[in-house]
């Protein structure tokens, strides 16, 4: 009898679809991690409640840490309105009687929630004994300023005793004379006594940024606030890295001219994936002996549009094949409308990313329309970006019926058409512009590949600033 298990097996693409789009590895890590770290005397039923209380997002979890009068309070606050996370202080973690907010926060009750500890630790063994307490951040942001810049920021703070407000003489004084008149100066911001708290802080960086040191980002605090706040919100939208085993499935969508083509071939030459052009896969198929090619070689030679069940076959076909499943694919000439995406998706073929290449119709026309051929040599040259040689292969050049302004035109109005349902029918979908150098177009799609998607995250708001 035949040992079956002595074949080479094959993991269904529905089941590694189905491990990503739900986090499988992730979540398994995540729980190993937690029993590890916390030990509790039964795990079992500790594994139950964790994964009852787990909303299936991880909630933000944030150090913002930084020397005095860089911003970090500042910070913290816009952070959490714009994120709807509670905000931590040091002094939270020293009350006799820790509140309820600080505990439901910290062992991750608040479903919707996370939490913003700003200003703490500030040296490496308050970081030790934060871990071993289970408080674990997911990004650590330092913002950092030259000392010059902070003492004169910490010499011109004032504060409102009412409100806690914090103000500057020079960067954020209040339009308020009422409030004016009750600014007070706060205690121990001499030049010599900031500069002792710096020379502190600078003495224990090293060893607190070792620390979180896969996790941790540093930003220039010497900037107007809504820049630093911009940056510290694009940093915590990203996530990390993770050790997931991962097959890239592409989709590259776009109008003409868009340069899908080079990009599916430029990405697929890189990292060994398969190149699924669906134009491509029609033409082999048509020129096959089979029942299907006979089917689709009229549309073919005529170039009619080829029905959506023919292509869905075609493609099905295509995407099953064993490279495809084992090393990824990246997809492009279809689909070209949101009920094309739909049949792709309910045949089981769902991107994990989906790129729009973006570009202006004047550009795709130049791009297009001023493209020629020499029949002699096969040579493809263009008006602008590469001219023919010499008057004599000019003379023999020739365009390309598909290429005309008519033809161009209505291949962009059949796009725009659907470009707008397109992108709501896709989650994620990362939008680059495609009228720059292809290997600077490139480049951004590869970073979108080999790291993971964005958290969404609302856009920020509008807020008022504070030194």
């Amino acid at each position: 009898m035949m040992d079956a298990t002595a074949k080479p097996l094959r993991v269904p693409p529905e089941i590694s679809v189905y491990a990503e789009q739900h986090g499988i590895f992730d979540l398994i890590q995540k729980m190993v991690s937690s029993l590890l770290t916390n030990r509790p005397e039964d795990p079992i039923q500790y594994l139950i409640d964790m994964l009852k209380k787990s909303s299936g997002d991880e909630v933000p979890r944030i150090f913002i840490l930084g020397p005095p009068a860089s911003g970090k309070k500042t910070i913290a606050k816009m952070l959490c309105d714009q994120i709807n996370a509670v905000l931590l202080k040091p002094e939270d973690f020293f009350l006799d009687d820790v509140s309820e907010r600080v505990k439901e926060a910290l062992s991750y009750k608040m479903s919707n929630k996370g939490w913003v500890l700003v200003g703490f630790p500030t040296t490496r063994e308050q970081a030790v004994l934060l871990q071993e307490a289970s408080v674990l951040p997911q990004h650590v942001v330092l913002l950092d300023a030259p000392d010059t810049v902070l003492i004169e920021r910490n010499l011109g703070k004032r504060i409102d005793p009412y409100s806690g407000d914090v103000y500057h003489t020079t960067f954020e004084w209040p339009s308020d004379p009422n409030v004016q008149k009750q600014l007070v100066k706060p205690d121990n911001i001499s030049e010599k006594e900031t500069a002792k708290e710096l020379l502190a802080y600078r003495r224990h960086y090293h060893g607190m940024f070792n620390t979180y040191n896969n996790i941790c980002k540093t930003i220039n605090a010497d900037q107007p606030c809504v820049d630093v706040f911009s940056q510290v919100l694009t940093y915590v939208q990203q996530q990390h890295r993770s050790a997931a085993p991962f097959t890239p499935r592409i989709l590259l969508y776009g109008p003409p001219g868009s340069g899908r083509s080079l990009q599916a071939a430029l990405i697929a030459q890189k990292y060994s994936i398969v190149n699924i052009c669906c134009g491509q896969l029609l033409k082999e198929a048509a020129a096959g002996d089979t029942k299907l090619g006979e089917l689709l070689k009229p549309y073919i030679e005529y170039g009619q549009q080829v029905p959506d069940n023919l292509v869905i076959k075609i493609l099905k076909d295509g995407l099953s094949n064993f490279d495809c499943t084992t090393r990824g694919w990246v997809l492009h000439g279809f689909p070209r409308d949101v009920e094309q995406a739909t049949e792709l998706k309910d045949a089981g073929f769902v991107p994990n990313r989906v790129v729009f290449l973006d570009i202006t119709d004047d550009a795709v026309m130049e791009r297009l329309t001023l493209r020629m051929t020499d029949p002699v040599t096969g040579e493809r040259y263009h008006s602008v970006y590469k001219p023919p040689p010499n008057p004599k292969v000019q003379s023999r050049l020739q365009r390309n019926p598909k290429d005309s302004e008519d033809n161009v035109q209505h291949h962009l109005d059949v796009y725009h058409a659907s470009v707008w349902e397109m992108e709501k029918f896709y989650d994620n979908v990362i939008h680059i512009n495609a009228d720059q150098d292809p290997h600077t177009v490139f480049e951004y799609i590869e970073s979108c590949i080999v790291n993971p998607l964005p958290k969404k995250i609302q856009k920020p708001k509008t807020a008022e600033l504070h030194v």
